[in-house]
C-alpha cells in the first residue's frame, strides 16, 4: 500500500512536468513515451490481478534479457521503466532512468524525470539536486533544468542558492551564447530570477529584474505578467492593472482569459515558493498565484500531449 501511495504521488507530478514542458514549447515526446503505458504491453482489463501482475513481471524479465544483450537499447529501457512502474516498483525505475540520462545527455527531460523519481521514491533531495547539476554541465543554460533546480532549492529553504544559480547563469550567458548561439534565453532567465526574488518578498529586486526583462524582450508577456503579479502581491492594484492589460494584449490567445482571471483574483495570503514554473505550479508565479501560463520564446503549445509510439532505437520486443 505504501509503494502504491508513492506511485500515486509520483506519476501526477511527472505528468504535470510534461504539461509544463508542453507550455514551454519543449519537446516532450521521449518523456511521454517513458511514462505512458504502451497499449501493446498493458495488461488486459479482463485479467485477474494475479494474472496482470504475472504478465508485467514477464514483460520486465523480457526487457531485462534484452538489456543484457543490448545494454543501450532505449526501447527496452523505456519498456522496463513502464513495467516496473505498473508493478509499483518506482525505486526499480531509477537504474534504467540513469542509463537513459547517460545515453541522452542533451535531452533534459530525462534528467528531470530521474531527479523527480529520486525525490519521490527515495526521498533523496540531494540526489535530485546533483542530477540537475550534472545535467547543467552539459546544457548550462537549459531553462527547464534551471527552473526545476531553482524551484527545488527554494522549497528546501535555500533561496539564496536558487537566486545565485540564476544570477551566475545570466553572467555566463554572453559567453555561452557566443559558443552556441541561442543556448541561453536571457529574457526568460530574467523572468525566472524575478519570480525567485518575488517568492522571497524581495519585491524591489523583483520589479527591477522584470523591468530588465521587459527592455530585453518587450514582446514577452511573461515579464509583464511577473511584474503585474508582484505589484498586486504588494497591494498596488492600480499600478498592476495596466501591466496586466499589456500582458494580456500580447499573450497568445489561449492565455488571455487566464491572465485576466489572475488580474481579478485576490492574492493568496501565504505565497508559495515557485520561482521557475514548477510542475506542482507549472506557471511559477511569484506569490501564491498558481495559474499563470508559461511559454518559451513566445510560442505556446497545448498542455495535453498525446502518447507517441516508441522510437526505433534497437529492437523493440522483449525476449520471451
Amino acid at each position: 500500500m505504501a509503494e502504491e501511495s508513492k506511485r500515486n504521488r509520483w506519476l501526477p507530478r511527472i505528468v504535470l512536468i510534461v504539461a509544463t514542458l508542453a507550455l514551454m514549447g519543449v519537446s516532450f515526446v521521449p518523456l511521454v513515451g517513458m511514462i505512458s503505458s504502451n497499449k501493446g504491453n498493458t495488461p488486459s482489463a479482463v485479467q485477474t490481478p494475479d494474472a496482470q501482475r504475472k504478465q508485467l513481471e514477464d514483460q520486465a524479465r523480457g526487457y531485462e534479457a534484452v538489456l543484457q544483450r543490448e545494454p543501450d537499447n532505449q526501447n527496452a529501457l523505456k519498456g522496463l521503466i513502464d513495467a516496473r512502474r505498473q508493478l509499483n516498483d518506482i525505486k526499480g525505475t531509477i537504474a534504467p532512468l540513469e542509463k537513459l540520462v547517460q545515453l541522452n545527455p542533451t535531452e533534459p527531460q530525462y534528467a528531470v524525470l530521474l531527479a523527480e523519481t529520486k525525490r519521490y521514491a527515495n526521498n533523496d533531495t540531494e540526489g535530485a539536486i546533483q542530477t540537475y547539476r550534472e545535467a547543467l554541465k552539459t546544457k548550462p543554460g537549459d531553462l527547464l533544468l534551471l527552473q526545476e533546480l531553482s524551484k527545488l532549492l527554494v522549497n528546501q529553504q535555500r533561496p539564496e542558492a536558487a537566486i545565485g544559480l540564476l544570477q551566475d547563469t545570466l553572467r555566463e550567458a554572453p559567453k555561452l551564447n557566443q559558443v552556441t548561439p541561442g543556448s541561453v534565453d536571457v529574457g526568460a532567465l530574467q523572468v525566472l530570477l524575478g519570480r525567485a526574488f518575488a517568492s522571497q518578498k524581495r519585491y524591489d529586486e523583483a520589479i527591477q529584474t522584470f523591468d530588465t526583462a521587459i527592455k530585453a524582450t518587450p514582446s514577452d508577456f511573461q515579464a509583464y505578467l511577473g511584474k503585474a503579479l508582484t505589484l498586486k502581491e504588494q497591494g498596488k492594484d492600480a499600478e498592476a492593472k495596466p501591466i496586466f492589460e499589456k500582458a494580456a494584449s500580447i499573450a497568445p490567445a489561449q492565455f488571455k482569459d487566464q491572465i485576466n482571471r489572475l488580474a481579478s483574483t485576490p492574492p493568496a495570503p501565504n505565497p508559495t515558493a515557485a520561482p521557475a514554473g514548477s510542475a506542482t505550479a507549472p506557471n511559477g508565479t511569484p506569490a501564491g498565484n498558481t495559474s499563470a501560463p508559461e511559454v518559451k520564446d513566445g510560442k505556446a503549445s497545448e498542455a495535453t500531449p498525446a502518447s507517441p509510439a516508441p522510437d526505433n532505437k534497437g529492437s523493440e520486443k522483449p525476449a520471451n
